[in-house]
């Protein structure tokens, strides 16, 4: 009877069942004084555990090596023994498809480019035909003109289905939209774009024992912590990274990576602004805002592509053609793009008062910031465009807009238990400021011109200040409120705006925010 001893050898540490059978032929190995007159074959099955799992990068991370050796106990083979070495099993590497998104991105001109082809070659097709078959094609269109209006209805009717089912609803606010691109899609997209922005601003970003960094890295996870009933929020872990640039500018990938310019920091005047802005830029990726735009582009640009080819073939020139398509460009980014972009915009400003008030910050500073923007525009002699030409509401229209939005943002505030606000407004303190420079202005201008000089905005908690340190790097952390259960529980607050009862997160006082 033969004895069979195997000796496995598994580089892992992670093993999964499969089933591998192996049927190969041994060689007999003859020891000194022990005749061999054959080879033997030999089949055998072995079950084991083995693990062949790619890491996320698509390196294998084990192989295996099977070593099989084969006794025989009885005199006429006894020297002999059957030997397997060195057979060895490879993981292949896994394909990882790219984003759906990145393809688009990659694919969208190429789309553009075989349009214009073929409008450019049906116009020479169709000026190479003889007069006579040309009017036979017109005829042959007119006689079918009701076949071919069929056609193009059922095409519609197809399309409006596609579009049906892409259908989607807002977190947050509950609204309809269009989504080709799931927020998974943009997810791997965001990881990609958050390495090519660390590797752009590399030399960039503020140490994070600045105090600028800690400031907002507070904030930041401040209204992630009060807002941890929205998934959207709870399921994204958020890093903050602040680059040393003039920009006011601040952005937030869908991923979480929060990038704050320190132009903007030193554009807000306290932490409470602070906070409205970096609501606003978190509810662009809480509400996914950089997918929906791009499918609504995506589809446009898909149905553009139709006109374009109709410019190209109809054209007599291609020097026609091309302003017809500079034309058709801009009608689209005039019609749809921009329109699109200022209205989610809006949107973000007024799910981003709600993450703040949740916070328990005073919403009323996001007006004073916006009228703070307008001011400093006008002081430092910006352009200023008609808002129809911008991707962005004007300054002016936003904080109207969230002065219009106030009273729900207090009080679902209040209904959080937050601590009081202070009895001075912080809008009214602004526009008495305001006022008053205005007319110190209009005093040294009738003095003469060597004593006027442009008006400067005071340095106080709810004006525009000259640096971060005076404004911001002063706030200390205060107490805790006695009267608040700083415990993260759950408690309810009611959204008498939409007349619902909805649990919140978002109770306590907001601890790295002065409450007077």
């Amino acid at each position: 009877m033969a004895l069979l001893c195997g000796t496995l050898l598994l580089r892992s540490s992670r093993f999964c069942a499969v089933s591998t059978h192996f049927t190969r032929n041994f060689r007999v190995c003859k020891p000194a004084g022990c005749p061999v007159k054959k080879t033997c074959s030999v089949s055998s099955t072995i079950t084991d555990c083995v693990h062949m799992r790619a890491t996320r990068s698509g390196a294998p991370v084990s192989f295996c090596r099977f070593q099989i050796c084969l006794k025989s106990s009885s005199p006429l083979s006894s020297g002999s023994v059957l030997t397997q070495c060195g057979h060895q099993i490879h993981t292949s590497a896994p394909l990882r498809a790219l984003p759906a998104p990145l393809i688009w991105m990659v694919v969208k001109p190429l789309q553009k480019l075989l349009a214009i082809i073929l409008g450019r070659s049906l116009r020479k097709w169709w000026v190479a035909l003889p007069d006579n078959r040309r009017e036979l094609m017109r005829e042959w269109a007119w006689q079918r003109r009701w076949h071919l209006t069929a056609g193009a209805g059922v095409a519609m009717v197809i399309v409006a289905l596609l579009l049906l089912t892409h259908l989607d609803e807002s977190p947050v606010t509950g609204r309809t939209r269009l989504l080709v691109f799931s927020r998974e899609n943009y997810m791997e997209l965001a990881a990609l774009t958050s390495e090519a922005y660390m590797e752009e601003f590399a030399e960039l970003l503020v140490p994070v024992t600045d105090p600028r960094h800690q400031v907002v890295e507070r904030v930041v996870q401040h209204l992630a912590q009060r807002n941890k009933d929205i998934p959207e929020v709870s399921e994204v872990s958020w890093s903050v990274h602040v680059v040393q640039s003039p920009n006011v500018n601040a952005f937030v990938l869908p991923n979480g990576k929060v990038f704050m310019f320190t132009g903007m920091l030193e554009a807000i005047a306290d932490v409470h602004q602070l906070s409205v802005v970096l609501g606003h830029e978190m509810a662009h990726a809480v509400l996914g805002h950089s997918a929906e735009q791009a499918s609504l582009s995506h589809v446009v640009d898909l149905l553009s592509l139709i006109l374009l080819t109709a410019i190209w073939a109809v054209c007599p020139r291609d020097s026609v053609a091309l302003l017809g398509q500079w034309v058709q460009g801009k009608l689209t980014e005039l019609m749809f793009q921009r329109p699109y972009s200022r209205r989610l915009e809006a949107e973000a400003d007024e799910v981003g008062l709600q993450l703040a008030a949740k916070a328990c910050a005073d919403v009323r500073a996001g007006p004073v910031f916006w009228q703070q923007m307008e001011i400093r525009d006008q002081l430092t002699g910006e352009p200023t465009f008609p808002e129809w030409l911008s991707t962005h509401p004007s300054h002016r229209n936003r904080f109207t807009q969230l002065d219009r939005l106030m009273p729900q943002a207090l009080e679902l505030r209040e209904s959080c238990v937050c601590p009081a606000l202070p009895a001075s407004d912080p809008r009214v303190v602004f526009s008495k400021s305001v006022r008053v420079l205005l007319e110190n202005a209009k005093h040294q201008a009738g003095r003469g011109p060597e004593r006027a000089r442009k008006p400067q905005l005071p340095h106080g908690p709810t004006s525009l200040p000259a640096g971060l340190p005076a404004a911001l790097l002063a706030q200390s952390v205060p107490p805790p409120s006695p009267n608040v259960d700083q415990s993260s529980k759950d408690v309810e607050c009611v959204d008498r705006q939409n007349n619902s009862q909805e649990s919140y997160t978002c109770c306590g006082s907001f601890a790295i925010l002065p409450t007077g």
